[in-house]
């Protein structure tokens, strides 16, 4: 397998099994792809898995910190999955026809609430289904999201040493920690900083509101977002039902697909207010 660097500043991702696709800004995603293949760009990443004739699409926008490693098992061939991680640029979003799902669910996921909601006005994404997992919209913020000194002690004191505590605390315990290794990425200092530094001055500019999410999945033991403070956002989103797992801040692993979680997720009614 081969990854070549193009003119454009992207990568073209070349193996023997897939055709060939050079993806630039301006490049929609072929409509007839071969079963399988995964582009990804030098500043926003992109992370997709299509084969012919699926009807589900499946959008997950990441948090800080994470790369493809945390969801490609998580994926069947039952949907098309893109991942968007690694914002350090205002970008395009490189997508498929959309036209061609009869189903779109969009899934935010901790910092990724917020990334969701950001791009998807940009890139015109109409879903049919919204979940926000142990996340809000306003991520810097005492009472609704990530504590703002912390926030900001983590993004001025990035290190092995910070980003090891980090990633502990993202998987709860050290059982957790242990068993998840394999999805803990490779990223440089630099890499982790320019993220977090251009998600927080993004942050810090006015919230465009307006953005329905359907559910919300709050993991009562999460120690990146606070059980508390994530119910006190949604507490005030009555259109949002709030579901309640006993789970840290990555949950993901309590289900065998993210197909398994969305059918988890549908169980619960939508809120009478939506």
């Amino acid at each position: 397998m081969d990854l070549w660097l193009t003119t454009e500043g992207y990568f073209l991702l070349s193996d023997s099994r897939f055709r060939d696709y050079l993806i630039s800004p301006f490049l929609k995603v072929p409509h007839k792809p071969s079963p399988l293949f995964f582009y990804f760009c030098i500043k926003m990443k992109t992370f997709l898995r299509r084969f012919e004739n699926n009807k589900e699409l499946v959008i997950l926008f990441g948090t800080w910190g994470i790369d493809e490693k945390a969801f490609a098992d998580l994926c069947n061939e039952k949907f098309d999955f893109i991942l968007f991680y690694n914002y350090s640029a205002d970008e395009p979003l490189i997508l498929p026809e959309m036209k061609e799902y009869k189903r779109i669910t969009v899934l935010g996921w901790s910092l990724g609430v917020w990334a969701a909601e950001y791009y998807s006005r940009k890139a015109g994404i109409k879903a049919d289904l919204t979940i926000a997992i142990n996340g809000t919209p306003v991520a810097a913020d005492d009472k609704y999201g990530i504590p703002l000194k912390i926030f900001e002690a983590m993004l001025n004191n990035i290190s092995d040493y910070s980003m090891a505590k980090f990633y502990l605390r993202v998987f709860g315990t050290k059982s957790h920690f242990e068993k998840n290794k394999s999805n803990i990425p490779e990223r440089s200092e630099k890499s982790l900083h320019d993220e977090l530094r251009w998600l927080y001055n993004r942050m810090m500019e006015p919230v465009e509101t307006g953005y329905i999410w359907d559910y919300s999945v709050i993991g009562t033991e999460d120690r990146i977002f606070r059980a508390l403070n994530l119910i006190s956002y949604w507490s005030e989103h009555p259109e949002t039902r709030q579901i309640l797992v006993p789970s840290p801040h990555y949950l993901f692993d309590n289900w065998s697909s993210l197909a398994e979680l969305i059918k988890f997720v549908r169980r619960h009614h939508k809120s009478p207010f939506r």
